[in-house]
């Protein structure tokens, strides 16, 4: 029995194992992170090497939001979104309201303000006012908003589109009253009818009032001239001569009725004392009476002396002191 061919038998055999173990090798490797996967218990192969599964995300709820008119604007005009304070019916504090700015070609955002309604809820009032004028009209929005709010979930406002349409047509008839350029309009004259009657009533009431005041005055005037005796010698002096002897004596008569008795040079103190209105005159009535004395005793010519004067201010001082 020859033993050679067994010998080379035997190498030809071993590629082939090898190649099957690196098989067997491959195919294990390549089921492990099945295995790990349907096992999910720890302490397995392929287990650490896993991702954990993300969080779930919380839902999204539209706020409360009541919106403007979506149709019908113009230049100038202010629209307002009022948002509910309010998430899952309970109150929320703003932190950060919109900061009041430019949004877009077409809108101003003013500056957020707090309400509160007839049922006490709290809202967020967003005014957004057109500072453009389209040529036609124009479909425009209202941005979308995320209002963060002080532990809570954001107030979510979704965009709200509108309509702003031109202030005129680009084009007119050109029919009629229907014209590019209108021609100025006269201003009609404010109605003056009951201005002017009430301005006459007025001035007949003024006038009525001073007439009245008038008559009162010149009455008393009248009737001081006939009850005082001072007025009285005053009227009488206007119409002579202060040297004839009827100016005199028509002012002694004066003094003598002012002190209801007759009075002379020696007794005028006595009579100063009883009209002290009088006693700032007292040095002018003494040289009355000293040329008085003269001009009937003396029997010579009498001085000049200003008879008018003391008459005058013999009436002022009555007059002052019966007012």
């Amino acid at each position: 029995m020859k033993r050679g061919p067994c010998v080379r038998v035997g190498r030809v055999a071993r590629p082939w194992r090898r190649r099957v173990a690196v098989l067997a090798l491959a195919l294990g490797s390549t089921a492990l992170p099945w295995r790990a996967a349907a096992g999910g218990g720890a302490g397995k192969p392929g287990v650490a090497a896993s991702a954990p599964a993300p969080a779930p995300t919380a839902a999204v709820t539209p706020a409360t939001v009541e919106q403007p008119r979506a149709f019908g604007h113009v230049l100038g005009d202010v629209l307002t979104q009022r948002v509910l304070l309010q998430h899952a019916g309970r109150p929320v504090d703003v932190t950060t309201p919109p900061a009041a700015d430019r949004v877009g070609l077409w809108l101003e955002r003013r500056p957020a303000r707090a309400e509160t309604d007839d049922q006490g809820r709290r809202w967020l009032a967003l005014d957004y006012q057109v500072v453009n004028a389209p040529r036609a009209l124009n479909t425009l929005s209202l941005p979308a908003l995320s209002i963060p709010t002080r532990g809570g979930a954001p107030l979510v406002l979704p965009a709200w589109p509108i309509s702003v349409g031109p202030l005129t047509p680009p084009e007119v008839a050109g029919q009629g009253a229907l014209q590019p350029l209108r021609p100025d309009r006269l201003v009609d004259a404010a109605p003056t009818a009951a201005i002017e009657q009430r301005f006459k009533g007025t001035l007949l009431a003024l006038g009525v009032v001073l007439l009245a005041w008038l008559a009162w005055w010149s009455g008393r005037n009248w009737r001081e001239s006939r009850r005082l005796p001072f007025a009285r010698a005053w009227r009488e002096l206007r119409r002579v001569d202060a040297a004839s002897p009827e100016a005199w004596l028509s002012l002694h008569r004066a003094v003598n009725a002012s002190a209801g008795r007759v009075v002379h040079g020696a007794s005028l103190s006595r009579w100063l004392d009883e009209r002290p209105h009088l006693r700032p005159l007292q040095a002018q009535l003494e040289g009355f009476y000293r040329h008085s004395s003269e001009r009937f005793f003396a029997g010579g010519a009498a001085a000049a002396y200003p008879l008018h004067a003391l008459g005058r201010a013999l009436r002022d001082a009555e007059r002052q002191q019966h007012r």
